[in-house]
Order: C-alpha cells, then structure tokens, then sequence
C-alpha cells in the first residue's frame, strides 16, 4: 500500500507530465495542433520520418521507441527518481495509512502503528501502460505493475493482553494494475489539477511478518489478524471503485471522490446439491455475500442444518459505487460449529448485466475460485433474485423494498418531520430515526396455464398429472384438477393467494402423478414473489426441478395493499 502512494507522486514527476503537458497545450495554438496531427501519424512513419518532421525538443526520445523500449526508458527513469520518492514520501504514507489501518484493526489489537517506513532501494517495475480515451476532461492510464520489493516497514503492536510486539513486514511481492485519472486539465502547469489512483485489478499480494527478536506463530491469532487487516485495509480503501485523491494544485475536488450510484437488493433464494462436508450428516449451509469484501459491506446468511437444498429466502441491501465494473459475490460455506468453517464453492454476478427497476433471477455454479476458471468438480448451484436501482430512478420505477414504496403524501410528509423538528437522513433520504418496514400485503393470483414434456410415469408411458400449489409461510394449499394420460397438459385454472408479507413469503409449485394408491412426484419449482409486486403482471415458463426435461407455463398477477410499521 506504501509503495502505491510513493509510485503515484514517482509518475506525476515522470510520465504523467509529460503527456499531460503535451495534450494540453496542443489545444492552445495552431502550430500545436499540426503537431498533434504529426504525432497521430506516428505509427505510418517511420523512424527516419519522424526524425525529419519534429526536432529532438519537441518530444522525448522514447516516442519513437517500440513499446517494450518505452517501458525500459519509463523503468529507468523511474529508478532514477525511486530514491527521492522513498525520502519524500515516506512520512506522508505514514500519516495517511496509520488511519486506514486503525479503521480495520481488528479487536484483538489495542493499537496498530507504524514504528519504521521506507520504501526500500528496489523500484517498482511497469509492465504495460495504456491510455484511456473515454473522457476529453480527463487523461486516463493504467500502469501495468511489479514489485518485488525490500521495504524496511516495522509495525508497532499493542495486544489486548498488554503484550507489545515489534512486527516486521516482509517480502512483499506484488503485481496488479494500477489506475490514474489526472483530472480536472487546467491552463496553469502541471496542467491538471488532481490525481485519482486506485488499484483497478490485483493479481497477487503476498508477504510475510517477523517479530523483531521472536516468533509470531507464539502468539495465537495475531498472524492472521494482522493480514486480514492489510488485506481489508487495501480491498476497501484503494480498489476499485475505491480510489484516493491527491491534490495537485489548490481547489475544490469533492467531485472527483468516490459516491454512491444506486442499490442493489439481493433475495438470496436458496441452494441446490451442495458439497457435503460432513462425515456425519449433512452439510449446514450459510452464505456471505459482498460487493466489497470488508468487514461492514458483508452480509450473512442464517445457517441451514442438516441439508444440501437449503432455503434461504433471505434479503440483503448493497449500496452500489460504480455499477459498470462492480460485481456481486456470494460464497457458500459449511458451518462447523467452534471449528473453522469449510469452504463449498462460490460464484459472482456483474452488476453491468443488469436491467435497473428489473427484477433478475439466476441460478449460478459454484466454483473453487472466481479468477482461475479449472474446477470441474460439480459444487451445486445457488439461487438468487437481483434488483437494481439507480438513485434518481425511485420516481420512474417502483422498489418494494424501499420504506417509501407507495406512500401516501401524508405518510411522506410525516416521515419528514424528523424528531423534534431534527431531521436525520440517510443516503437514499429517508428518515433513519423514522425508517419505516413496509409490508407487502395483497392478493396473489397464479393461473397453472400448462406443463410441457413431462416424463411418463405410468406403465402405459403417460402420467396423470395435477399440480399442487403451496404459500412457504402460511401453508395455504391449492390444487388444479388432474389431467389424465398427458405429458403437455393444459389446465388454464387461477387460484388466489391472501399474502399477508408477499417480500419474505415464497410459493412452491409441485407436479405430481395421480395414482389410486399413491401419488408419484414429478418436479417442481420454487419463486419469490419480488418479480410480481414489482411488475404488477407476467407469465414465464419455469423448469422443474427433479425433472429433465419439464417445463410448467405460469402467469401471476399482483393486487398490493400495503401496510407500515415503524421499525
């Protein structure tokens, strides 16, 4: 994380000028935008061209250079400059970095600062260097980066038990992508104002930590304490969409910080055919779910004991920063009690395959690992429902989930008036002290239209078949008439469902073979209700679980009558 900070203002003395000054001033005069034009041409030129065309102090020597020549001229130069960055900066990444390690101390620790920081002698080496042209405001580059560093760093420790431990940190290796936004360009040199850097993709982060005079694996927990911290400290404070500012020239930047675009409300539906990890019994399942993987960004689920289906129906809330890049990941794990819990498998869903105010339900593969793409071993599957909204949206498109879906303007306005005439608000503008749960109650209507491909379960190669429909917290049951000696039945009846809590309340739909003596089970599906109070009317076509090949045709239709309560 140090050496991130001490890179940053190592390019703003090196390459970011040069390019930023360039772009900038070819706005300024004729003669400037030919050369512009000139310097477009480059690739159709040859050396000898370019030569002829532009002096020498026009352009640095590396602009005629192949790409691998520029990144030996870019590291050479950045090994010039690497010992007057470690001594400038070294005291500034102290004062910046000791809070972000506080803010993720874990509660082990009474303290956690720096006692030693320098960078060490090894300069960082680029790789790869890119530009982005997606803003004329804007100069936009990643630097493609390695480090395998010798920084002298000594964190000072303070235990809860009074225990104080001088922890070195070493052999740091790191590879990933850095991002830089210089940002707003201005008429006065550097000619930008400010630098936004954030790590836009980390490939690997390792390094290890050294009591001065002892040996850490004596004090339990305290390794792993200290890594999940750095880890954390890292993910949450400069990954993208995170990202730090650095003022560059005077002048306001709060624009240029990170903020909220929207919400992300996730119905985590349920699981099927989990791993089991347990000798005796079954697997008890619990899910985390993040879109930034900190300690307060994370949501967990209930454990469900003794089961590789388990049923959530559990929601959870994310506030979204950049929903073009950001992503939503869910791992499942099996809880052992006092023991750590086993890892199952895990899966993730980009937020740019979204359709805002559109209600997406998906079935995901577990796999071992998100990046490397080699698990052929079948994990199970986890069910999900995804609702996206930008903020701004509420009036177009209707959230269930919010505590202002369909309030009356008495309601709003009573939700506005605060506590003693003191209004507090959170980030969507709603009355924290007032926040109210809104409790979808209404009529459900489910007309069973028709099933298709259905497997024959009589000895004749047809099935009689029915369907039996089943609210998940009342229990209330309905049931179609049986269709008999049919595998595509169409029955084309509507039944209605009094839904006192439709956002936690699921229907189960069961197919089933109607027998004199018995009734065989054929497949069957399970829904949220989300889609439904959201859209207001549908009809899909849904597979059944437990049966290859069939499909049950189905259209709902929702009646609200809200009601509120304070919460």
């Amino acid at each position: 994380m140090a050496f991130l900070l001490g890179l940053v203002l190592g390019i703003i003395a090196g390459f970011a000028l040069v390019v930023a000054f360039l772009r900038f001033e070819s706005s300024r005069s004729e003669c400037r935008r030919e050369l512009a034009d000139i310097v477009a041409a480059f690739p159709r030129m040859t050396l000898e061209d370019l030569r002829k065309i532009l002096p020498r102090e026009f352009f640095p020597s590396w602009v005629v250079f192949s790409r691998r020549q520029k990144l030996k001229w870019l590291n050479q130069e950045l090994i010039k400059i690497w010992p007057y960055v470690n001594e400038a900066t070294s005291e500034l990444i102290r004062i910046s970095v000791e809070p972000i390690l506080e803010q993720y101390r874990p509660a082990i620790l009474n303290s956690l600062k720096f006692s030693k920081l320098t960078l060490g002698t090894v300069a960082p080496q680029l790789t790869g260097v890119s530009m982005i042209e997606d803003d004329e405001s804007a100069i936009t580059m990643e630097l493609e980066l390695q480090w395998d560093g010798n920084p002298n760093i000594v964190l000072d420790i303070q235990t809860k038990l009074g225990v104080a431990l001088p922890i070195q940190v070493k052999d740091i290796s790191f590879t990933g992508v850095l991002h830089l936004i210089l940002k707003p360009l201005v008429e006065v040199f550097p000619c930008f104002g400010a630098i936004s850097y954030s790590l836009r993709e980390k490939k690997k982060l390792d390094f290890t930590l050294k009591v001065i005079g002892g040996e850490l694996p004596s004090v339990p927990g305290i390794s792993g304490a200290i890594k999940e911290t750095i880890q954390n400290a890292i993910e949450d404070s400069i990954t993208w969409p995170a990202r730090k500012v650095v003022p560059v020239l005077p002048g306001d930047y709060s624009d240029l910080e990170l903020k909220p675009v929207g919400k992300l409300e996730v119905k985590l539906v349920q699981a099927r055919n989990l791993t089991n990890k347990d000798i005796i019994g079954k697997t008890d399942a619990f899910a985390v779910l993040y879109t930034r993987p900190v300690r307060e960004r994370m949501k967990t689920s209930k454990t469900i004991s003794n089961n590789l289906n388990p049923i959530w129906n559990e929601h959870f809330e994310f506030v979204v920063e950049d929903a073009a890049t950001q992503h939503l990941v869910v791992k499942i794990y099996d809880d052992d009690g006092f023991q750590v819990s086993e890892f199952i498998g895990c899966a993730q869903v980009m937020l740019k395959d979204l359709q805002p105010g559109k209600v997406k339900d998906v079935w995901l593969k577990l796999v071992k690992d998100l990046e490397i793409q080699k698990d052929k071993k079948d994990r199970g599957q986890v069910h999900l429902e995804l609702l996206y909204f930008a903020f701004g949206m509420e009036n177009e498109l209707s959230n269930p989930f919010s505590s202002q879906f369909q309030m009356t303007s008495l309601e709003r306005t009573s939700l506005k008036s605060g506590i003693s005439g003191r209004e507090v608000t959170d980030f969507d503008g709603t009355s924290m002290h007032q926040r109210r749960e809104v409790i979808m109650r209404g009529v459900l209507s489910v007309t069973v239209i028709s099933a298709v491909d259905l497997p024959a379960m009589d000895i004749m190669g047809k099935s009689d078949t029915f369907v039996v429909l089943k609210m998940m917290k009342t229990g209330t049951k309905k049931k179609t008439r049986v269709m008999n000696q049919s595998l595509n039945p169409i029955w084309n009846q509507t039944f209605d469902f009094v839904v006192e809590d439709a956002l936690h309340d699921m229907l189960i739909v069961e197919v089933w073979d109607h027998d004199i003596f018995k009734k065989d089970f054929i497949g069957s599906c399970i829904m949220t209700l989300t889609r439904v109070i959201v859209e207001g009317e549908y009809a899909d076509i849904f597979h059944l679980e437990g049966s290859e090949a069939g499909q049950l045709n189905l259209k709902f239709k929702w009646t609200p009558h809200p009601i509120y309560r304070n919460s």
